[in-house]
């Protein structure tokens, strides 16, 4: 099957009804629901984008069989193609505004760095790395759109996941059967998974001994009878006006808890169980952390992009642009979308050569990203709350303007050179970035989307070649000379 429509991906979750509980109801079909219906559309739209005559040879490339498939399912033999990958991201981030986190293209990369690192599933027997590279060409081939589930529920984070409670409120496995795994229990944080075809379930290293059950690596499509997905409150339930909420309105990511009703894993989607110390191996054993990271990089790289941009216009609509204080705000939004595009291009720049002969950004550029992205964002966030200041809070609504008062929103509204109509779309655009909840969500999730920050910094130490550092510090050292050595 060549690369999907979204007509496509639409008509295959209306095939696929899913478990989906929001608001304390069940969903019929998410592709009709208030609050599922516009950024089923968003993602659609995505998936449409790879027919697009200018845009496919961008987003896709010839598979093993000559049928173009999404450029992220394919690794990189040179350079030119992390560039063309790292244009790929765009391609797709850009119509999001860097907004959606998960979209499909993040998973292709992770299933591309565990079939490219078979030895790693090989180690508990070859039918699990064989199982791996089936699973990633039926997604590939099928054009299917992922989520994960990496966390455990947040219950006594002091004890590890076999010392809680109960036994499975962490998932974990059951019982092995002929057929396969039974799983019960629960993980987070599902992103977008009511609008995927597929989970895919691998854990964050921190697994400890006893913890065996809880080891598994596997993936099944989202509709397996026992899955359940419930779904935090929305942003937007469908009633927001566009005009009043142009990005939650249309971005919606609909977070979800993965719940586990003793569900079926068959065989042959088994890719890892029961090894705790293989499963917290597969981030530093396979190329995950540098694929998943380049795309990431890419997507925060736009969303800096876009914060910086309206910081920049909603300061010329009022003509506070011209304000010193102001210009270096607005510096220091620009220096943070520089370092972020100066790391993505040093990454691919440096490039890594894997035992297999393909290419990967370098490691400690795309950490580094991460931890730009951590940081500057809710920083680009608080300039873009500074600069807007209580222009923000009183900005009227859509119905206003058919009002009796639509006189008074157009003369006391306008900006120093820009109408009422069309300051008050550009404040509502900051406000529903900056302030709504919706907002606040999208820098929580700049915050933690790649784990704990103090533990990704931890990594960059940890992890970081010191040679060259220490090198420095050797030559210096010997400027010195010894202490008995008589001064000249």
């Amino acid at each position: 099957m060549p690369v999907r429509t979204g007509a496509q991906y639409v008509e295959n979750l209306q095939k696929h009804p899913r478990e989906v509980w929001l608001r304390g109801e069940r969903v019929d079909d998410v592709t009709t629901h208030p609050a599922l219906r516009r950024p089923i559309e968003q993602i659609a739209r995505l998936y449409d984008l790879q027919h697009d005559p200018e845009l496919a040879p961008v987003l896709t490339a010839p598979g093993p069989d000559g049928a173009r498939v999404g450029r992220a399912f394919l690794p990189c033999r040179t350079p030119e193609d992390l560039a063309a990958r790292r244009a790929a991201y765009r391609a797709w981030a850009e119509p999001t505004l860097g907004l959606m986190g998960r979209s499909p293209d993040f998973l292709n990369t992770t299933l591309m760095a565990f079939t490219e690192s078979p030895g790693v599933f090989a180690r508990l027997g070859q039918r699990y790395a064989d199982n791996i590279a089936r699973y990633y060409s039926y997604v590939r081939d099928n054009d299917l759109f992922l989520t994960h589930a990496l966390i455990t529920p947040q219950t006594d984070r002091s004890k590890g996941a076999s010392e809680q409670q109960e036994q499975f409120l962490h998932m974990g496995v059951v019982s092995e059967t002929a057929e396969g795994l039974v799983v019960r229990g629960a993980r987070m944080l599902a992103t977008l998974a009511p609008m995927a075809d597929e989970l895919i379930i691998y854990s964050l290293p921190g697994l400890r001994p006893g913890d065996e059950r809880h080891a598994a690596c596997f993936a099944i499509p989202i509709d397996t009878p026992g899955l359940r997905l419930i779904s935090r409150a929305p942003f937007d339930d469908g009633t927001r006006h566009p005009f009043d909420h142009p990005l939650s309105s249309h971005f919606e990511e609909a977070d979800c808890l993965v719940v586990f009703d003793d569900v079926l894993v068959p065989w042959d989607r088994v890719f890892l169980h029961g090894d705790v110390e293989l499963a917290n191996a597969l981030y530093a054993e396979t190329d995950l952390r540098q694929h998943t990271a380049h795309q990431t990089g890419v997507r925060g790289l736009v969303k800096l992009q876009f914060v910086t941009g309206l910081a920049m216009k909603l300061s010329q609509s009022v003509k506070i642009d011209g304000f010193l204080h102001v210009q270096q705000k607005l510096g220091e939004c620009i220096a943070a979308v520089e370092q972020a595009h100066a790391l993505l291009v040093a990454a691919e720049a440096e490039y890594e050569t894997t035992a297999t002969g393909t290419v990967r950004p370098r490691f400690n550029a795309l950490q580094t990203l991460r931890v730009v992205l951590a940081t500057q964002y809710p920083k680009l966030v608080e300039v873009l709350q500074t600069l807007g200041a209580g222009g923000l809070l009183m900005m009227p609504s859509a119905e206003d303007f058919g009002s009796p008062i639509a006189d008074d929103i157009a003369r006391y509204y306008r900006g120093a050179e820009m109408s009422a109509v069309d300051r008050i779309r550009l404040y509502k655009l900051a406000w529903d970035l900056c302030g709504d909840a919706f907002g606040q969500r999208a820098v929580q999730y700049e915050r933690y989307y790649a784990g704990d920050p103090v533990r990704i910094l931890a990594m960059n130490y940890v992890a970081y070649d010191k040679s060259e550092c220490f090198r420095l510090v050797d030559r210096a050292l010997a400027l010195a000379g010894d202490p008995d050595t008589p001064a000249p």
